[in-house]
């Protein structure tokens, strides 16, 4: 193996301790990455921009402030790709639609700036699909990204880039955003980590919104101490950010050290299995709760009736939110501009720009979203949206009762392992059906993990165990996923990506 190979396939903690201790410097690990990025990339297409330049020169700083002895962050000279939803100043920020093409933000995001705060080295911003509307990355405007177990299939959505990155090993750690499952998913079918922080934990500020009560940024890594170490980086109040909560960051890396389920009660809810799911999903999952099992939790069927409405409720609150928030581009201001030749009026220049700007999906879901808010239906579909929302809410809240509720709720995190790609794309409703387990959560703003519990005997392709913990208690999610992480890779004998085909 090169000296690249063994670099490229450390965990995040250990490459930082390596860059404190002077056995690495950051600069060599940033090249190695970038040198993956260069020989794989071009199959993978997980990166839309690659800040070479911009990532070296960081990795210069943190290996000028560790030769003057200065204290480094825990994740200091560690490379990253960063989900191209958040603004970063001088470097493009497209949103994966052509809507964007070439803007250069004048600011940093929250995100952006408590990473480079913190000495994360910045790679370069990751494909998706067009602002975040979707669960396959096929419907961004810059062509599907591929995923490294076979490139045939898709790497989830809307955050594929930033999962592809990882288990290709062209980064150690990623940032996605959740807003139906959007972390979650792509950890799922790539045999990776992936973190939705509860609502309001990681600050929207930056991050180009697609549905605002629902939208929320969080850490994706190959390991749950790697995803802790990222989400205490980047979480925390931020004033310029009203739906920002103003509260502690839960104990996440302390929780990713110690793991544990140990005399925890771990539910099990009835409504995620059935129909449409994969049997090789099913095994893992019942295979993962026997593990929890035999570790010490109690495990507690739970019966979650309004789950099954969650997709429906879904589908018209996000659609809703997003032709709210769409309406900001309309060619007048920034970004693309079709028709401005003296010959259109405003409100033309506006539909010509929308009509070249936004694909498919983005038109689908900005018609949906209008007609649920017009006159006449708004009651009989947003607000009847909204109160499904409140009874999922209430659903949770009863599962998790202090006293007679349990500590965590479990689940497949999706029903089915990796598609092919195309092959759901003229079918929305089938589509969609891949969010059916991580809506839920994002309903009620708790906070869930997905980390990778084996392969389904069919296709040799990765399954993920979804965690859900209450609302402000992230650190449990950690706490359980370490402590079952430790346990697979125990019994496998080598984390999961260790089998992942190579590029």
């Amino acid at each position: 193996m090169t000296d690249n190979v063994n670099i490229i396939r450390l965990t995040a903690a250990e490459t930082a301790a390596k860059i404190a201790s002077g056995e690495l410097t950051a600069v060599e690990v940033t090249e190695a990455h970038l040198a993956r990025i260069e020989a794989v990339d071009e199959k993978v297409h997980a990166f839309l921009h690659v800040d070479r330049e911009g990532a070296l020169a960081q990795a210069r700083a943190v290996d000028e402030k560790r030769a003057k002895g200065e204290k480094l962050g825990p994740l200091a000279g560690v490379p990253l790709a960063l989900k191209d939803i958040f603004t970063t100043e001088g470097i493009p920020t497209t949103v994966g639609s052509k809507m964007l093409e070439g803007w250069i933000p004048p600011y940093d995001a929250t995100v952006t700036k408590r990473l480079k705060a913190a000495d994360v080295v910045i790679l370069g911003k990751t494909n998706m699909d067009e602002f975040a509307m979707g669960s396959s990355t096929e419907n961004s405007a810059y062509g599907p990204t591929g995923n490294p177990w076979d490139l045939t299939r898709i790497p989830g959505g809307s955050g594929g880039g930033s999962s592809a990155a990882l288990a290709s090993f062209q980064a150690p750690l990623a940032i996605g955003t959740d807003t139906g499952g959007s972390i979650r998913q792509p950890a799922s079918v790539t045999g990776t980590v992936g973190v939705k922080p509860t609502y309001g934990a990681v600050s929207r500020y930056g991050m180009v919104a697609f549905s605002s009560s629902l939208d929320q940024g969080g850490p994706c890594a190959r390991t749950v101490l790697d995803a802790a170490l990222l989400h205490e980086v980047i979480a925390g109040h931020d004033p310029l950010d009203s739906t920002s909560i103003d509260a502690p960051v839960p104990p996440v890396v302390e929780a990713a050290r110690n793991g544990s389920v140990e005399g925890m009660r771990v539910g099990v809810v009835k409504q995620f299995r059935g129909e449409g799911y994969q049997a090789g999903v099913i095994q893992r999952f019942d295979e993962s709760v026997a593990l929890l099992k035999d570790l010490g939790a109690e495990i507690v069927e739970l019966d979650c009736p309004s789950f099954d409405l969650a997709l429906s409720a879904y589908y018209l609150i996000a659609p809703s939110e997003c032709s709210s928030n769409l309406a900001r581009f309309d060619g007048l201001r920034y970004g693309l501009r079709t028709g401005d030749d003296g010959t259109h009026s405003a409100e033309e220049v506006t539909s010509l720009t929308r009509e070249a700007g936004f694909g498919p999906e983005v038109k689908r879901r900005i018609m949906l979203g209008t007609y649920a808010l017009s006159s006449g239906y708004y009651d009989a579909y947003y607000g009847s949206a909204q109160k499904v929302r409140t009874l999922i809410t209430r659903d949770f809240e009863k599962a998790f009762e202090q006293g007679s509720g349990v500590d965590v709720i479990v689940s497949p995190t999706t029903p089915t392992t990796a598609f092919p790609i195309g092959e759901r794309a003229d079918d929305p409703m089938a589509m969609y059906l891949a969010d059916l387990c991580t809506i839920p959560t994002n309903l009620a703003g708790n906070s869930a993990m997905s980390l990778p519990c084996g392969l389904a005997p069919e296709d040799n392709l990765p399954v993920g165990l979804q965690i859900i913990a209450p609302a402000l208690k992230d650190d449990r999610l950690y706490k359980v996923g370490a402590a079952v992480e430790a346990a697979f890779v125990e019994r496998w004998g080598h984390p999961l990506l260790e089998e992942a085909p190579s590029l």
